[in-house]
This record gives C-alpha cells, sequence and structure tokens, in this order.
C-alpha cells in the first residue's frame, strides 16, 4: 500500500536543522501553508520582469509574479552573502510554495544572529534598484566562466541540464547560471524576511558536500507578510514536536536509531483508542483483520516489482545465507492470504484490513518528528472485487474516509482524482477499458455523494487511478490523509483471480486504501490541529481532582477513585502547591476539566468543576458529573 498521495517511496532533498517551513516543503505527508491572497490595492501586483532574451513584459497573474518575486529575493539574498562572507559557493536558490531558499558551500557556520546582518545587507542593496542583466551564453562558455569563477556546484548543473546556450543573470557581482525570468530591478523587492537556517545536502545526497540553506519569504505587501508571519506563529504553537515533549506523548530516540517513534503512555493510550474506534468501524462495514509477519524473502518483492525498483528504501538481511526484506508495504501480504483458497464470485468482495506496521529508509535530513519516520503503521486495507462491484466498494470507502474526518474534527477537506495523461497511455499499466471503468467508478462514487473534486491529469500512479483527500486544519493548512487506489499491476504480477459465473478465472478488481494514512502522521496532525487540546474522548486524561488543601487529601482520593471506578481517565494532583498554580498547570497539560475540592464540597458530595474553555461551571454532584462526561465520549464531541 502506498503511502498517503505519494509513490511508494520519495526521494527529497536531504535537509536537517530548526525550520518552520519544513512541514510544509518536505514531508511525506506535505502540509501546504495558505498564502495570503495578493492586495491589489497599492501594491506591485501588475510585475515587470525581464526575460532571459532581455525582452520586458508586465506579469499580470498574481501565482506568476509571486513565484517571479520569491525567486528574485533568493537571488538578492545570496548577493547579500557574498557580500558578507567572501569565498561563499553557490548552490541552488529556487522559490518555493512559502517563500524561497538558497544553498551555499561556506566554511563560516551560520547563526541566526547573521539572518538579521544578511536582510540588512539585502535591504541596502534593494535601495539601489540594482538592475537584474540576462545573457544567453554557449555551453562551453558557461562552463568556462564558472570553472574560473570557482564554482564546482553551478559547473555540475550546467553539465547536467543546460542545452548548447544557456541563460545567466548578473546581478551587481552575483553571476547566476538561471532560467529567469526576475524583476527588472532590486527596487522592486521590498517586502521579505529571513526565516531560519537548515542543513542540506548537494542534490538531497549524504554522500555529496554538505551544505547551508537559508530560508526566507518575500509578498507583494506588508500586509500580506505579517499575516504570514503571524499564521508561522500559531503554526509554531501546534508543532507536534515541541507539543509531544511537553505533554510527554512520544519521543525519537536518536542513540536507538532516527526515524522511529517511541510511545509514551499517554500517546499509546490515544493511539490505543484510535485503534479501537477503527477496528470496530471496519467490523461494522464487513472487513477482516489480518495480519501478517514483518520480513519475507525478497522473491515476494521481486515479484511485486518493489525489489527491482525501490531496493536502495528497503531493509533486507540474510538469513540462512537467503535474502530477506522487512516489509515496506502490506499489500503482496494480503494478495497471498487472497491467494491462499480459490475464491468464487459469490464470495465477492473480500475486504482485507490491517493496522500494518512497514519500514522503508528515509535521508536522515527529512525525517521530522511523526510525520516523516522509517517505521510507520499503515492503516491498510485491499479490497478484491468484481467489475460491477467497484461502484459500491467505491462509496463504502468513501463514506468511510468521511466519517472519520467528521469524527475526527476536521470539517474542510479537498479533494483531487488522479488519472493517467491522456497523451502517453504506454507507462500506465492495465488496458483502455479498465481505466475507463476505473475512473468512472471513482467519479460515479463521489458524484452520488456531492464530494466536489478536482481532476488531476497525468498524477495517476502507474498501476491505476486514485482518489486523495487532503484534510484542512484549525489553521487552514491542507495535509495528505485517505487515499483511494485501484491497481491493475498487483493482480497481474500475482495472477490474483477468482472464479466467475462462467466457470472461468477471471483477474479481480483491487483496491488499495488508508484511510488515515498511518497512524504516526494522522497522530501528528490531529496533535497540530488540537495544538494538544485534544477531544474529550481521546484525552489521555479527562479530569484532575485538585484538593484545595491535605486535609482534604482523602476526599479528593475518594473522588478519583470513584470517577475511575465509572471508567473515566482521572488523576489526583494532590502536590503540596497552591490551587491556582495547580489548575494553571492544568490547563498547560490540556486536561479538559479540572476537580477542585475543598471543606463545602467535602460537606455536600461535589465536585467544583472547572474546564479548560469555559472556566468555572459550578458545583456537581459526582453522577452528574460522570453523566456529563460520558456525554462528551458518547457523542465524541470536538470540545466539553
Amino acid at each position: 500500500m502506498r503511502s498517503s498521495g505519494g509513490e511508494h517511496f520519495l526521494d527529497a532533498e536531504g535537509v536537517s536543522g530548526s525550520n518552520p517551513l519544513a512541514p510544509t516543503i518536505f514531508l511525506f505527508m506535505r502540509s501546504e501553508c495558505p498564502i495570503p491572497a495578493p492586495d491589489t490595492e497599492d501594491n506591485p501586483a501588475m510585475l515587470q520582469v525581464i526575460e532571459r532574451d532581455g525582452t520586458r513584459r508586465v506579469v499580470a497573474d498574481s501565482a506568476e509574479a509571486l513565484t517571479i518575486l520569491r525567486h528574485s529575493t533568493s537571488h538578492l539574498m545570496a548577493l547579500a552573502v557574498l557580500h558578507l562572507f567572501p569565498g561563499t559557493h553557490l548552490g541552488i536558490g529556487p522559490a518555493t510554495e512559502d517563500g524561497f531558499y538558497y544553498d551555499f558551500q561556506m566554511d563560516h557556520a551560520l547563526t541566526e544572529e547573521d539572518l538579521a546582518r544578511i536582510e540588512e545587507k539585502m535591504r541596502e542593496l534593494a535601495a539601489r534598484d540594482l538592475p537584474f542583466e540576462p545573457a544567453v551564453i554557449g555551453l562551453a562558455e558557461a562552463q568556462r566562466v564558472f570553472d574560473e569563477m570557482g564554482e564546482a556546484l553551478k559547473c555540475e548543473l550546467i553539465d547536467e541540464k543546460a542545452a548548447e546556450t544557456l541563460s545567466c543573470y548578473r546581478l551587481d557581482t552575483l553571476y547566476d547560471f538561471c532560467l529567469g525570468p526576475h524583476v527588472a530591478s532590486s527596487g522592486a523587492l521590498k517586502v521579505f524576511k529571513l526565516l531560519s537556517i537548515a542543513g542540506s545536502y548537494w542534490r538531497g545526497d549524504e554522500r555529496r558536500p554538505q551544505l547551508q540553506r537559508i530560508y526566507g519569504t518575500a509578498f507583494p505587501t506588508q500586509a500580506e507578510l505579517d499575516a504570514y508571519l503571524a499564521f508561522l506563529e500559531e503554526a509554531r504553537k501546534r508543532d507536534h514536536r515541541r507539543l509531544g515533549r511537553e505533554l510527554d506523548l512520544y519521543s525519537i530516540q536518536e542513540g536507538a536509531g532516527a526515524g522511529f517513534v517511541y510511545w509514551h503512555p499517554k500517546g499509546a493510550l490515544i493511539r490505543h483508542l484510535i485503534e479501537d474506534f477503527w477496528k470496530n468501524e471496519h467490523f461494522r462495514r464487513g472487513y477482516e483483520l489480518v495480519v501478517i509477519p514483518h520480513l519475507a524473502r525478497h522473491n515476494l518483492w521481486r515479484t511485486s516489482g518493489h525489489f527491482d525498483y525501490y531496493k536502495e528504501n528497503m531493509y533486507t538481511l540474510t538469513i540462512d545465507e537467503e535474502e530477506y526484506v522487512v516489509k515496506p508495504m502490506n499489500c503482496p501480504g494480503h494478495i497471498l492470504i487472497y491467494k491462499s483458497r480459490l475464491h468464487s464470485y459469490r464470495d465477492l468482495p473480500v475486504r482485507y484490513a490491517e493496522l500494518g506496521t512497514v519500514y522503508r529508509y528515509e535521508k536522515s535530513g527529512v525525517l521530522h518528528g511523526m510525520l516523516r519516520v522509517r517505521g510507520f503503521t499503515q492503516d491498510d486495507g485491499h479490497i478484491f472485487c468484481t467489475p460491477d462491484q467497484i461502484v459500491d466498494e467505491l462509496g463504502g470507502v468513501l463514506d468511510l474516509c468521511l466519517f472519520f474526518m467528521q469524527t475526527f474534527g476536521f470539517e474542510h477537506y479537498q479533494v483531487e482524482l488522479s488519472v493517467r495523461d491522456p497523451e502517453n497511455k504506454g507507462k500506465y499499466a492495465g488496458t483502455d477499458e479498465e481505466w475507463e471503468m476505473a475512473e468512472a467508478g471513482l467519479v460515479q462514487a463521489m458524484e452520488i455523494r456531492g464530494i466536489p473534486y478536482t481532476r488531476k491529469e497525468g498524477e495517476a500512479v502507474f498501476y491505476g487511478p486514485k482518489i486523495d483527500f487532503k484534510l484542512v486544519d484549525a489553521i487552514g493548512r491542507k495535509w495528505q490523509c485517505s487515499t483511494v487506489q485501484f491497481d491493475f499491476n498487483l493482480p497481474r504480477r500475482f495472477d490474483v483471480n477468482y472464479v466467475a459465473a462462467d466457470s472461468k478465472e477471471h483477474h479481480v478488481f483491487m483496491v488499495h486504501r488508508a484511510i488515515m494514512g498511518s497512524l504516526e502522521r494522522f497522530f501528528g496532525t490531529l496533535v497540530e490541529h488540537y495544538a494538544g487540546a485534544f477531544p474529550i474522548w481521546l484525552s489521555p486524561e479527562q479530569a484532575w481532582v485538585i484538593p484545595v488543601s491535605e486535609k482534604f487529601g482523602d476526599y479528593a482520593r475518594s473522588v478519583t477513585a470513584r470517577l475511575q471506578a465509572d471508567g473515566l481517565r482521572v488523576r489526583l494532583d494532590d502536590r503540596n502547591e497552591k490551587v491556582g498554580y495547580k489548575v494553571r498547570e492544568a490547563q498547560v497539560q490540556k486536561i479538559p476539566f479540572m476537580l477542585v475540592v475543598g471543606g463545602r464540597e467535602q460537606e455536600q458530595g461535589t465536585v467544583s468543576v472547572r474546564n479548560r474553555y469555559e472556566g468555572d461551571l459550578g458545583a456537581m454532584e459526582l453522577d452528574q458529573f460522570t453523566r456529563l462526561v460520558k456525554s462528551h465520549i458518547d457523542s465524541r464531541a470536538i470540545r466539553p
């Protein structure tokens, strides 16, 4: 099963370090930051640019203008770095969805203080209104020029990417191999901010030179930049890595191996609750749960095709002089279970599901908390069915996806339908008839449910069309989550059949589907969506009992025991601290309810209830409080 929305394995540039943009640029499950739309009032929405051949034009399209503005600002940043740190060599400096970056090879170890110096130099250079000067030169001349400049990385790029002629742009003393276009002059670059420093490897290869990367962003107006910086600050507050430490949910033990998650008791409890919910919903919908081994002989992965194409991303070991693979996905194992007996069309559909842990090698630079790891648990499902069952089976999967999103509090989402490139059908497995049937089934299932979608031609995986759901979180970021994928490839490779009414064997239609994608990524998404303040049904601790002094300790203990006996997850905070301190601590730990007990509560057999959103709710009897909490649990309410 592929991870949601991607190929089996996805190479990314090796990047490490503290970087607020890392989740939006490099993660396997990508989170897309919302960028404010350009304000047309008093801003350079009509951007004058200069092309590689020296011609000028006005760009009216705001998205194109923003990309050019940011790419030009990356050149301005590179010029500032060369002024401040002579001897620096240049890597690449593209615009990104959220801003720009540039990679530098330099002896000086950049610090946060350097960012302020570089930014100040950028403003000084921008104020000089330096022209961007393009030139188209021959390949041999470019190789000579950049070799004399000592720019070995640029020479490598030229050797790999350039044709007989190529374009370069000069900005003051910066001379760069670049396709352009750029703004006409540096005076157009007024609103920018440098954000962070990270380590990177040249071409994302850990065996190549290690570089230093500076991230920044730029906008047409100060208002847009201010809004984006406020967004980044909110994203930092919600960072699941920080909250994972503060709330004691999980850890990555680097000494034991990077990219592997250690679930602490609180995080493991939330995972257990999610898994139980997942299992119960799958049982209700006719799935059978299976479990497969973590190791299999290499022959299995040769049959599937992974051994030939993705071996560098797979962990292998030798047992009895034979090569074994630590499973990178679950689908071949599910196929073997299906093939262990002959199936009639009367047996179909067969729906297998598993919370199956898989292992894939990821470069150390792209590992990121729970969102990009080397070992993770996929909520895998595989459906084996006949062609006439396709629409109903797809509808059932979509219903399950929508139910999960609603239950976990994601009210907004976007859906993409990825289909093959109609101009290049030869690179896809399956016949025209199968692709048309599969695509029509996906479309029909979505239209029956009124699900709006965007069609993405050429974005299908080679073995079939797919649907991807992108969740929109509390601050507007999009996260890749559920995926539904057809597969015309594995049923043929493994000869997966059923006996039809004509008494002949036919290949099954096979559907891969993941509802959450992976537990690790889904958990990290939940942490950031709720900023660690989980709905009460998922909260590892649903209430703290807080006695106002030691003399009410016995009553506090009896309240705690009673509520625990009622099935609530309650903790007694009997530390020798002031009540206000304990309440603030409970707020920091995102505890839904605080139950303060003193003389009046002891006398009346009540608790004074406070919740983290509304404050003081007054006195309640224990049965009343239990009913309140259980009503939230039963309804899976988003907030108490």
